[in-house]
C-alpha cells in the first residue's frame, strides 16, 4: 500500500535565539557563518530607535566588516530589493543581516534570493520557485506581528502593477532569527495594534487553514492564548518587557504555525489591498479579519469554536450560529480595546476598486489553503463588508 503523500506534514524553522538583549550577539551568529563583510539591511525609523547601532557595535566586536543599506519603503519594493543586490555584489558582502519590521526583513530575503540566482526579483513569485540557496540570513525583528524571521513567505511590492507579490519557498527560511522583545519598545501604540493584530489573525487562519496539521495547531492555539490575553495590557503598559516578551513570544508562534500551514483569504485580500494602495499589512488584516470569519465560519465550525474557547469565549450549550455571532462580536471588541477603529473606506477604497482587488486577491497562494472554497463574487462581497 503506497503512503498517502496528502496527510505528510513538514515542519521548517530558522534556528532561534529568544530573550531580552539577544540582538548583541549578532555578531557571534554571523561569524559562525564565516562573515567577512555583512550587509546591514533596515530602514530609517529602526535606525532612529538605535537598534541599528547596537548590531554594527556587535558585529564591529567581532571584527567583522558592514555595509548598511536603508532604503527599504514601508511595503518593499521590487527595485529597492534589486539596488540591495547590486550592493551585496559591489561591496563583496558574503552575509546578510536584517533588523526591523517585516519590510526590512522581507527586502533582506529578496535581496539573498535574487544574489543567490543572478536574477530579477519579479522572476521569483509563486510557491517553490528557489533553485540555489541564497547567502547565510540573520533576522532581528522589532516588531511584534509580521514573523518574516521565522518563516518561508517574502512579501513585495510591484508599483508598475500596483501589487504585492508572494514567494513562498522552505529556501525563503532564514538562517537565524534573533527575538529580542527589547527591541519592540521602539513600537508606537498604532503599530503595536496593527502588528499585534496581524499575528492574531496569522494564528487563526493557519489554525482554520486546509494545510493545518499537529505540527501547527499547538503552537497556533498558544498564539492566540498569549496575543489575545496580553495585547490590551501590553498597549496599556508599554514599558513591561515581560508583557513585551508575551506578544513577541505569541508572535513568534503564530509565525511557526502559518509558515508551515499557510495562511487563508484574510491574507489574500490583505496582500491585494496593501499593494494597491501602500498601506501597513498590519491595518490590512484587521480591518479584513471579522468579515473573512463570519464568510469562513461555516466551513470549518468544529475549529473555529476551538479558535473561540481559545479567545476566552464560554461556548457551552451554544449552537454554531451563536458561536459565529459572538466570535465576531469579539474580534470586533478586541480591535477597539487595542484602539483599532480603521475601515476600508477611511482609506479611500471604493466600490469601484472592489473587482480589480479581489482578482489580485483571487491569485495569491494564501486563497488556496482558505477553508472555504471562494469565487471571485465571494471575494467581492467581503471586501464591500468591510468598506
Amino acid at each position: 500500500m503506497s503512503p498517502d503523500i496528502s496527510l505528510h506534514r513538514k515542519f521548517v524553522s530558522p534556528e532561534i535565539i529568544f530573550g531580552a538583549g539577544c540582538r548583541h550577539s549578532v555578531g557571534n551568529y554571523a561569524s559562525n557563518y564565516g562573515a567577512r563583510k555583512v550587509l546591514l539591511v533596515s530602514d530609517p525609523g529602526v535606525v532612529a530607535a538605535g537598534w541599528v547601532a547596537d548590531v554594527q557595535a556587535s558585529l564591529q566586536r567581532q571584527g567583522i566588516e558592514h555595509c548598511l543599506y536603508t532604503q527599504v519603503s514601508p511595503n518593499p519594493r521590487a527595485e529597492e530589493v534589486m539596488l540591495g543586490a547590486e550592493l551585496y555584489r559591489s561591496e563583496s558582502c558574503n552575509v546578510i543581516v536584517a533588523v526591523g519590521g517585516g519590510s526590512p526583513m522581507d527586502c533582506a530575503k529578496g535581496i539573498g534570493i535574487a544574489v543567490a540566482h543572478g536574477r530579477d526579483i519579479l522572476e521569483f513569485e509563486g510557491v517553490d520557485t528557489l533553485r540555489v540557496p541564497s547567502p547565510p540570513l540573520i533576522l532581528i525583528p522589532t516588531t511584534a506581528g509580521t514573523s518574516a524571521d521565522v518563516s518561508q513567505f517574502v512579501i513585495i511590492s510591484n508599483q508598475q502593477e500596483r501589487m504585492k507579490f508572494s514567494i513562498v519557498s522552505k529556501g525563503a527560511v532564514p538562517d537565524v532569527s534573533l527575538i529580542d522583545p527589547e527591541t519592540t519598545l521602539s513600537m508606537d501604540p498604532f503599530l503595536s495594534a496593527c502588528t499585534g493584530i496581524d499575528a492574531l489573525v496569522h494564528a487563526i487562519e493557519a489554525f482554520v487553514s486546509t494545510g493545518s496539521g499537529p505540527l501547527t495547531d499547538s503552537h497556533a492555539l498558544e498564539a492566540m492564548r498569549l496575543i489575545n490575553g496580553h495585547l490590551v495590557a501590553m498597549i496599556a503598559n508599554p514599558g513591561d518587557i515581560a508583557l513585551r516578551e508575551k506578544i513577541m513570544l505569541g508572535s513568534m508562534q503564530a509565525g511557526l504555525a502559518f509558515s508551515n500551514a499557510i495562511l487563508g483569504a484574510v491574507h489574500a485580500m490583505s496582500h491585494s489591498l496593501g499593494g494597491f494602495l501602500d498601506l501597513p499589512h498590519g491595518l490590512c488584516n484587521a480591518v479584513l479579519v471579522e468579515h473573512v470569519v463570519a464568510f469562513n465560519y461555516n466551513a470549518a465550525p468544529e475549529r473555529f469554536r476551538m479558535v473561540a474557547e481559545t479567545l476566552g469565549i464560554d461556548c457551552r450549550g451554544l449552537t454554531h450560529p451563536q458561536v459565529r455571532q459572538r466570535l465576531i462580536e469579539h474580534l470586533i471588541r478586541f480591535k477597539r480595546a487595542v484602539g483599532f477603529h480603521e475601515t476600508l473606506g477611511l482609506h479611500g477604497v471604493s466600490t469601484a476598486d472592489i473587482p480589480f482587488l479581489s482578482q489580485h486577491a483571487m491569485e495569491d497562494p494564501c486563497i488556496l489553503t482558505n477553508p472555504r472554497e471562494s469565487s471571485q463574487r465571494d471575494v467581492e462581497v467581503v471586501y464591500a463588508e468591510a468598506l
